[in-house]
């Protein structure tokens, strides 16, 4: 039997073995069933174009939420402490990926980026891997205390690596696991807010020097500057949100995904939703997600070990970030980066690690602390 790593000190436990959090599964399969709905309907006039298949995006997507659905209900069974021992292998492995993908001939570069490794039958993302095996390997190495000098280290290695692909949405999203962990392990806040602000400088400082981030940030000052170039991608999500009113068009009657809104099926897929289902149906997906998030933190809390506690709290900061960055572009409160809606989105690398991720959380969720008392 796998014991505890380190338990939570001074307390006496009651654990409740075997029960995972029955709430959270439903929630995830019925957004997951969503995606594949919303994926086809803003894929039918790009898939028609491309592929003469109006069902094409919907057939690759559905096999990867099968994938997905049955790697979250195998994970959900097996004891999460198992990942802690393989953490650093996997972490190791990681970061092999992340030089390849680096190398011409190796990596496969889209639109100027070096993001992908082709396997023949599908396109693999490694950074997508990272936000995983980031958080399960920070969370095993923070079980002891670690100077912060040594977590920059690790955190600065990861980043260059995906930022030299460039993938920035990716960066913020693994920078925002890494801080949440290490303050979730005890450190203290004060040393994290000027870091906080030299990470937010720094960002901007990248920003500046790259042509197309500069012009992202520019478009995001000034929308109606270039309508049918640099402005263009936001106006037509802004017409979309619009267009969807209180109640939505109907579903399937979205009039933008008739190839005027770029990235429909992935990035702007929110938009979509809105003009389709309305203000009422999009606040009701935010409320969701919102709900699941809320849950991966309840998780934490109630965690019997250290590892447990940190996990779940690097999991729940993947989703919640993620999200937030996607709907802050959506809503015009952020520049446009390339980040998928959590369970919504299509792409087979983000919708079958986050449902990795979430098999791993339910089962931490088994083994939560019920009742605890001080101890003298």
């Amino acid at each position: 039997m796998i014991r505890p790593l380190k338990l939570k000190r001074n307390i006496k436990v009651k654990k409740e073995n075997g029960k995972k959090d029955l709430s959270l599964m439903l929630l995830v399969v019925g957004l997951t069933l969503f995606g594949l709905l919303m994926v086809y309907n803003a894929s039918i006039a790009e898939a028609l174009r491309d592929f003469q298949d109006k069902y094409y995006y919907l057939k690759y997507q559905a096999g990867w939420a099968v994938l997905g659905l049955l790697l979250m209900f195998c994970l959900s069974f097996i004891n999460y402490r198992i990942w802690g021992k393989l953490a650093p292998l996997m972490f190791l492995v990681n970061l092999i990926l992340l030089v390849l993908v680096l190398i011409p001939g190796i990596g496969v570069e889209i639109k100027g980026a070096r993001r992908w490794l082709d396997f023949g039958f599908s396109l693999f993302q490694p950074s997508e891997l990272m936000k995983l095996n980031f958080s399960l390997y920070l969370s095993i190495w923070l079980v002891e205390k670690r100077p912060l000098s040594q977590f920059l280290l690790l955190l600065f290695l990861v980043l260059g690596l995906i930022i030299l692909e460039p993938d920035m949405g990716t960066a913020v999203v693994v920078v925002a696991i890494g801080f949440l962990i290490y303050f979730v392990s005890g450190a203290s806040l004060t040393k994290l807010m000027p870091l906080g602000l030299m990470g937010f400088l720094l960002g901007i400082g990248m920003i500046l020097i790259s042509p197309y981030r500069k012009q992202r940030l520019l478009t995001f000052l000034d929308p109606a500057q270039d309508p049918l170039g640099s402005s263009y991608h936001i106006r037509q999500v802004l017409i979309a949100l619009g267009s969807g009113g209180m109640f939505g068009l109907g579903l399937g009657q979205s009039r933008q995904k008739y190839e005027y809104l770029p990235e429909a099926t992935t990035d702007s897929i929110f938009a979509i939703i809105a003009e389709e289902i309305g203000f009422l149906g999009a606040f009701a997906l935010i409320v969701c997600l919102f709900f699941i998030v809320y849950k991966g933190f309840q998780i934490a809390k109630q965690a019997p070990d250290i590892f447990g506690k940190l996990l779940a709290a690097g999991i729940s900061t993947w989703i919640a970030f993620q999200a937030l960055v996607n709907l802050g572009a959506m809503v015009a409160l952020i520049p446009l980066t390339g980040m998928p809606l959590p369970f919504i989105s299509y792409g087979g690398s983000s919708l079958v690690l986050i449902l990795t991720g979430m098999g791993i959380l339910l089962n931490i969720s088994k083994y939560r602390i019920v009742n605890q008392v001080k101890l003298k």
